[in-house]
């Protein structure tokens, strides 16, 4: 499948806002985000691992005051951005459902799997 394209690398700031994009999971319309973390960029499905809703209190605000966990605004569980893996509320153990995603010439890109895949 091909890749898809997200953003320009440089809309990712290191612990800052995200960017929300448009997919299909399990064939249901649904919302992927990419976020910069030390460096890195990563991707994961917009639903929490505890009540599958939404994590962004603002559009595109995924992160926590202290830039260091992504954190559901509804539930408060935070999550390892680097993982996914939830580390702390009621979700403890669990994990986001990750999106490969990569850096290619200036642009971040999402890569289509069977479970995840682009609308269009």
């Amino acid at each position: 499948m091909a890749d898809v394209y997200v953003c320009d690398s440089s809309a990712l700031v290191d612990g800052g806002a995200g960017v929300r994009f448009p997919v299909l999971a399990f064939g249901d319309p649904a919302t992927g985000f990419a976020v910069r973390f030390g460096g890195r960029v990563y991707a994961y499905l917009n639903r929490c691992a505890h009540v599958p809703t939404e994590l962004d209190w603002v559009k595109g605000q995924f992160f926590e005051s202290g830039g260091e966990y992504l954190m559901c605004a509804t539930h408060g569980a935070v999550y390892r951005p680097e993982t996914g893996v939830c580390a702390g509320g009621p979700c403890r153990g669990a994990r986001l459902r990750a999106i490969a995603v990569r850096e290619v010439d200036g642009q971040v890109l999402w890569q289509p799997d069977e479970r995840i895949q682009s609308p269009a």
